[in-house]
């Protein structure tokens, strides 16, 4: 499972955030994260198409765990470069990023049936666009609920690792329903705190490009661990 939070700004007191500007800044975040998607999208078919995951997979060595972990080499890199990079860089990196989550998940394709697949992707995202929208829209204050939801974040991915001996299909459940109700939920928190950053920022400089990056990523993570853990729950296996 990816690790979700790259992006934790602004915690201080609520204060509900209005106006263009705002509503100009979550649109740029939204449009960064469906980039990212449709790029990690056709990447996982691609490599899973025609054989390139299965022949990295099976060759071992240190490429698969290249694979695996640069992903989260990217979110670590485009975070602490936030203020020293450009924001042709980081927007170089997020699409590096995409790429390489798409090789990663690749196996998606391989496990499950495409019929699952496509049924579990419009669940996720009729699920995604409820809850931002109510993230967006709701006048409640949820930077509470964020910091209970992020520790839970931790106890699902401990037990994770503890499943990964155990191999209980109950906990391997438990783990799945939980990992939707906390990502579920964590789509409302970040689109308000992203809402409320929005507020903020000087729609059309390169800081507000480069935060519209990193929140886009935060909301991307939610996305794709949603539809992982719904696919464990519903997706049928070839």
């Amino acid at each position: 499972m990816k690790t979700n939070q790259p992006l934790r700004i602004l915690d201080e007191e609520f204060v509900p955030a209005e106006g263009a500007l705002a509503k100009n800044f979550v649109s740029n975040v939204f449009s960064w994260m469906v980039i990212g998607l449709l790029i990690t999208a056709f990447v996982a078919w691609y490599a899973a198409s025609n054989g390139l995951y299965v022949q990295i997979v099976g060759a071992g060595g240190l490429m698969r765990w290249v694979i695996l972990l640069a992903p989260f080499g990217f979110i670590i890199a485009m975070n602490a470069g936030l203020q020293k990079y450009s924001a042709t860089t980081l927007t170089m990196m997020f699409i590096a990023f995409s790429a390489t989550m798409g090789l990663s998940l690749s196996s998606v394709f391989l496990i499950y049936s495409m019929g699952s697949i496509t049924q579990v992707f419009f669940i996720t995202a009729g699920t995604f666009a409820v809850m931002a929208f109510a993230g967006y829209t709701t006048k409640m204050d949820l930077s509470k609920l964020g910091s209970l939801l992020f520790m839970a974040l931790i106890g699902i991915i401990i037990a994770s690792v503890v499943n990964w001996f155990m191999h209980s299909a109950m906990m391997d459940f438990i783990i799945s329903v939980a990992g939707v109700l906390i990502f579920t939920g964590l789509v409302a928190y970040d689109t308000q705190r992203i809402k409320r950053i929005g507020a903020g920022v000087e729609y059309g400089t390169a800081g507000a490009t480069k935060l519209a990056i990193l929140a886009a990523v935060s909301l991307y993570l939610n996305f794709i661990n949603l539809f992982l853990f719904l696919l464990r729950l519903l997706g049928g296996r070839d």
